[in-house]
């Protein structure tokens, strides 16, 4: 597979950063580099303020497992201030590369830094003071939500899996969209997160109901397919507590889409049989 040119990120920047996002997607560099499953892709690019930045994105291509490859989107750091997934999802692209069979019969399309600045900045906002979480399918122009739909219109992804972190829970719960079987899809996940993190067990959750730690419902704007898109892929958002030391969060989070990943192709293998 052919390799982009190495990652650059903001053009001669004067700004103080409290993060690096060379040095954080480094790892996955040097993985793409030699790796035949993980391609980088470096083309998304957009400008802030005269600097030129780019939406990270990679493709893992797991071992073949049937006659169409199963596409799924995973996407973190929407929200600069919440790095828990975006070091996740580093660890989680690790594993698969360490044990491809992990992802079998998957295209995977990881996108671990959707709001760069933020991230830089340590911010919930992008540095244009927008929280990109509020702006999908309202006719945003904030280029970094432009990019991002773009991707979830032409990847057609038959799941899309989002990773945030809660400043206000003391357990790891999840959001299920989409698709009817989502919900069998997240219960595991949530099972499988909780060898690591308490689950929030609390019939309200940041303001929605709840039960067993799942919502149904959902803020207008999040991150997600488009509205017109049939069939409906299946949409999860995992949420871990803020609290907990970074390792725990990284491990529940690795462990709930391990867990998602394996449950959807027992879906597919029984699917025909239904």
């Amino acid at each position: 597979m052919t390799i982009a040119a190495p990652l650059q990120t903001a053009v001669k920047s004067t700004r103080k950063q409290s993060r690096s996002l060379a040095e954080l997607l480094a790892p996955l560099e040097r993985i793409a580099a030699t790796s035949p499953n993980l391609v980088a892709n470096h083309d998304a690019r957009f400008e802030v303020d005269g600097e030129s930045y780019e939406l990270p994105r990679y493709l893992f291509v797991g071992p073949r497992g049937g006659d169409t490859p199963i596409r799924v989107g995973i996407f973190a750091g929407v929200h600069g201030d919440e790095p828990e997934g975006v070091h996740a999802l580093v660890q989680f692209i690790k594993l698969l590369e360490a044990k491809p069979e992990l992802a079998t019969g998957y295209y995977l399309s990881f996108y671990p830094v959707c709001n760069p600045t933020g991230f830089e900045d340590n911010t919930r906002h992008s540095r244009a003071g927008k929280d990109l979480n509020r702006e999908f399918w309202r006719s945003s122009a904030e280029p970094e939500v432009r990019l991002l739909q773009a991707e979830l219109i032409s990847r057609s992804f038959q799941g899309i899996i989002s990773l945030h972190t809660d400043d206000t829970s003391a357990g790891f719960y999840g959001f299920a969209h989409g698709a009817t079987l989502t919900k069998s899809l997240i219960a595991p996940a949530l099972a499988a997160a909780e060898k690591f993190l308490p689950r929030d067990a609390r019939p309200v959750i940041d303001g929605f109901p709840a039960r067993n730690g799942i919502i149904r419902e959902s803020y207008e704007g999040i991150l997600s397919a488009p509205p017109k898109i049939r069939p409906r892929p299946f949409e999860i958002i995992l949420e871990t507590p803020s609290a907990p030391p970074e390792f725990l969060k990284e491990l529940a989070f690795v462990a709930a889409l391990q867990t998602i990943l394996l449950e959807y192709n027992k879906f597919i293998a029984y699917a025909p049989n239904l």
